[in-house]
């Protein structure tokens, strides 16, 4: 298989191949970037012929749109999506252990069983932190003391990472945040890729009076979870900050979440509803055409790893206001292709969407500067990084699979099916 890049190069797709696993602690109906990259990338290195599993817990009666999802059964997290269990189901371990590589996208129970299965058996485990689960803690644990929450960190990551055959970082900004949770192995860059076709290619945006806005306004998008980690109660300070002096200035928010009520509440009592505009749940395909019908992508998360929502954006054209904090400013270069702020500094953070909102000749420039950053990010390219640290990786374990301990695993798990 041959593909065709955006910018006329390509690449020869074609490889020996592989059956890979996909290790996720949740998976669809869930929405988060771990899931939407898992699942893009299953797509194509299907496409590319190689053999694809997701292993995660949830509902084992739910009906999957695609093939080769093995779920284990596990107790439901409060509404989470997330199931807990500490053990696959026969099926899903005898399947597991058939593959030629897997990689774990979540390092505590997936990670923890991803040992338990493969290690012994030989199979290559290739390990991905998507996730500062630092900042994760403060958002959902603030109980939780920070020291405490790092020292957990610093004791497991690092074992962990030795434990493990490959460790990717998808930002260079996430490989020096493990480095100083103690992480010493080599660890890789390879960022998470998003296929960017339909985000280059909208010919029908969603219509801005759906929304109650006009053409003449100057319309800001956020995409994503609602959730604490996202810092959007900064946001929504910006905007009551911003309207203040410019009223053709609009928020539209794409994406569901547990914050939404609180957030809906802060708005009423700034008394800026007629400014913001929540659509709700957006499904997956439709996200381009409400990113095109914008001018500008805002962002206050300082938990990022690699924002796929931000690499959707500048492929989508829309320069990006964001404060500098790793991930989004491995994507985002300062004067460029958006605008960082330093710190949670409200004031700066408002004086730039104002100047972003009020300049149009410097937001058509940072535009096409936007959309030329997102090549880098094209799935294409990162796919193949992924496939020749997996060719790697398994050339390799056959020399360990020689030897006689892995040969009896395989001996008895071939007797027991």
């Amino acid at each position: 298989m041959v593909i065709l890049f955006t910018d006329g190069s390509y690449q020869d797709m074609r490889e020996t191949i592989m059956r890979i696993g996909m290790m996720v602690d949740v998976f669809k109906p869930h929405i988060s970037g771990v899931t939407n990259h898992v699942a893009i990338n299953k797509q194509y290195l299907e496409d590319a012929g190689h053999e694809v599993y997701v292993f995660a817990f949830g509902d084992e009666e739910h009906r999957d749109d695609e093939s080769n999802v093995i779920r284990s059964p596990g107790m439901p997290l409060m509404g989470t999506g997330f199931y807990l269990n500490v053990r696959y189901s026969t099926q899903a371990r005898k399947i597991l252990t058939t593959m030629d590589v897997v990689h774990v996208h979540h390092p505590f129970l997936s990670g923890s069983l991803s040992r338990l299965y493969c290690t012994r058996r030989g199979i290559p485990i290739v390990f991905t932190n998507h996730t500062r689960y630092d900042l994760y803690a403060r958002a959902y644990l603030p109980m939780l003391p920070q020291a405490i929450s790092d020292t957990l960190l610093k004791t497991y990551l690092p074992e962990f990472c030795q434990n493990v055959d490959c460790v990717i970082a998808p930002s260079p900004g996430m490989k020096q945040v493990l480095e100083q949770f103690g992480v010493d192995v080599p660890i890789e860059v390879v960022p998470n890729g998003v296929d960017i076709r339909p985000y280059q290619q909208v010919s029908d945006p969603i219509q801005r009076s759906e929304f109650g806005f006009s053409q003449d306004d100057v319309l800001l998008v956020y995409s994503g979870r609602l959730g604490p980690e996202k810092n959007l109660p900064f946001l929504l300070r910006a905007i009551n900050g911003a309207v203040q002096a410019f009223d053709h200035i609009k928020l539209l928010i794409v994406g569901d979440g547990a914050e939404r009520d609180n957030l809906e509440d802060r708005i009423r009592y700034m008394g800026i509803g007629k400014y913001i505009h929540f659509t709700g749940f957006v499904p997956y395909d439709q996200v381009p055409r409400y990113l095109a019908a914008a001018d500008i992508f805002v962002t206050a998360s300082i938990t990022e790893v690699h924002p796929l929502s931000v690499i959707e954006a500048i492929a989508t054209g829309l320069p990006v206001l964001g404060i500098q904090s790793p991930g989004i400013g491995d994507t985002i270069q300062d004067g460029e292709n958006g605008f960082l702020v330093k710190g949670e500094d409200l004031a700066a953070f408002t004086a730039m969407l104002i100047r972003l909102a009020t300049d149009q000749e410097l937001r058509r420039s940072m535009s096409d500067q936007a959309r030329n950053t997102s090549q880098i990010f094209a799935i294409e390219r990162t796919n193949q990084s992924l496939l020749e640290i997996y060719k790697r990786l398994v050339a390799d374990s056959r020399k360990r699979k020689r030897g006689l301990a892995t040969r009896l695993y395989r001996f008895f798990d071939n007797w027991r099916q």
